[in-house]
C-alpha cells in the first residue's frame, strides 16, 4: 500500500508540502509578465495539485527498483523517462486549465519551459524522497526484528533460569529426606508431605511472568516449613514485610534460591540459634528493597561448589529489569545479608 495515499494524515501533509512549490511557480510565472498574479495563481495551484498525484506514482517504481540491486544506468534511464513522461502530462493538464481560465496558447507558450523544468525537478525530488522513506522503513523494520530477537532471547533465558530452580531445590530436599530416613523416619515422612504441598503450590508458576510479593513470601514459608522439620530449633524465621509491599509484582520463585542458599550454606553450619530474617520495605527512592539475612559460621570451611542462587537471581533480574534492579551481598560478623532492589510497580503500588 502506498505510504502516503494509505493515510489521510500523511496525504494532508503531502498536499500541504506542495503549497510552497505552487507559490514559487506562481511568482515565477507572474514575473515573466505574460500572466497577471491572479491568472498565475489559478494556473499554478491546480497544476501542482494534479502533478502531486502524478509524482506519487514514482513510489511503485521505487519499490520494484531498490537502490542496492538496480544499476545506476537503469535508474537514470527509468526515472529520466518517467520524469519526462510525467512532465508531458503536466503540460497537457496546464493547457486544459489555461483554456478554462482564459489564457490562450500564445500567452501560455513562453511558460512551457518553466512548467516542464519544474515538472522534471519535482518528479526527481519525489523519487529521492521515496527512497529516503524506504530506507527509514527498512531501518525501523531491522530495529523491530532486533528488538523481537532480544525479547525472544531474554524469554528463553528466563525460562531456562526458572527451569533450573525446582531441580536444584529437589536435589537439596531429597538429600535432606535421605539423611532423615535412617535416623527419624517420622520426620522424613512429614518432610515428604510438606515437600509435596510445596511443589503442588508451584505448579503452573512457570507460565506466569509475575506474582504478588505476598504470594512469594507464602511460598517461602512453605519451603522453610520443610527445612524446619530437618533443623528444628536451629532454624528460626523472622519476617517483616510492609503491608504496602504485599501487592508488588515479582518474578515467581525469585527469592526461593536465595533462601535455600541461606539455609544450606548458612543455617546448616551453625550449632544453635540460627535465624533467617526476611524483610521488604519501600525505599526513599520509591523502590522496593527485599532483604534476606541469615546466621552463618565464619569459621566453617567454604562450600565445595559455587553457589547457585545468587547467579540465577542476578541473571533473572538483569533480563527483566536491566539496570533498574540490583542484588548486593555482604557478610558482617556471623550475619550474611543479601539485598534485592526492584523498581516499584508502575501503577504506583509499592
Amino acid at each position: 500500500m502506498h505510504p502516503i495515499l494509505a493515510s489521510p494524515r500523511r496525504l494532508g501533509v503531502y498536499l500541504l508540502a506542495v503549497t510552497p512549490f505552487a507559490g514559487l511557480l506562481t511568482f515565477l510565472m507572474h514575473l515573466s509578465g505574460h500572466e497577471s498574479l491572479q491568472e498565475s495563481f489559478l494556473l499554478a495551484f491546480p497544476v501542482c495539485l494534479i502533478y502531486a498525484f502524478l509524482c506519487a506514482t514514482a513510489w511503485y517504481i521505487c519499490r520494484v527498483m531498490p537502490l542496492r540491486s538496480a544499476g545506476a544506468a537503469r535508474l537514470l534511464s527509468t526515472f529520466g523517462m518517467s520524469a519526462l513522461a510525467a512532465s508531458g502530462l503536466m503540460l497537457l493538464g496546464a493547457e486544459a486549465i489555461a483554456r478554462l481560465i482564459g489564457i490562450n496558447q500564445e500567452r501560455l507558450h513562453p511558460e512551457i519551459p518553466l512548467l516542464f523544468g519544474t515538472g522534471v525537478f519535482g518528479y526527481l525530488l519525489s523519487v529521492a524522497s521515496y527512497y529516503v522513506m524506504m530506507a527509514l522503513e527498512t531501518s525501523r523494520q531491522a530495529e523491530r526484528r532486533e528488538a523481537e530477537a532480544r525479547l525472544l532471547a531474554g524469554e528463553a533465558e528466563l525460562r531456562a533460569l526458572k527451569a533450573q530452580i525446582n531441580p536444584h531445590f529437589l536435589y537439596n530436599s531429597l538429600n535432606s529426606i535421605s539423611a532423615l530416613t535412617s535416623v527419624d523416619p517420622a520426620r522424613a515422612r512429614n518432610m515428604c508431605i510438606l515437600l509435596s504441598d510445596f511443589l503442588r503450590s508451584t505448579l503452573g508458576m512457570g507460565e506466569k511472568q509475575s506474582i504478588p510479593l505476598g504470594e512469594e513470601f507464602e511460598l517461602l514459608r512453605r519451603y522453610l516449613a520443610i527445612e524446619k522439620v530437618r533443623f528444628g530449633a536451629r532454624l528460626e524465621m523472622e519476617e517483616s514485610v510492609a503491608e504496602e509491599c504485599l501487592e508488588q509484582p515479582v518474578p515467581p520463585l525469585l527469592l526461593q534460591p536465595l533462601v535455600e542458599n541461606a539455609v544450606v550454606h548458612g543455617i546448616a553450619n551453625v550449632v544453635e540459634n540460627g535465624v533467617l530474617r526476611l524483610t521488604a520495605a519501600r525505599t526513599p527512592e520509591q523502590a522496593i528493597a527485599i532483604t534476606i539475612e541469615n546466621s552463618f559460621d565464619p569459621d566453617a570451611p567454604p562450600p565445595r561448589r559455587k553457589g547457585f542462587g545468587q547467579a540465577n537471581v542476578r541473571k533473572r533480574l538483569h533480563s527483566l529489569y536491566g539496570n533498574r534492579a540490583g542484588l548486593r551481598a555482604s557478610a558482617e560478623g556471623d550475619r550474611y545479608r543479601v539485598e534485592i532492589t526492584l523498581p516499584a510497580d508502575e501503577n504506583g503500588r509499592a
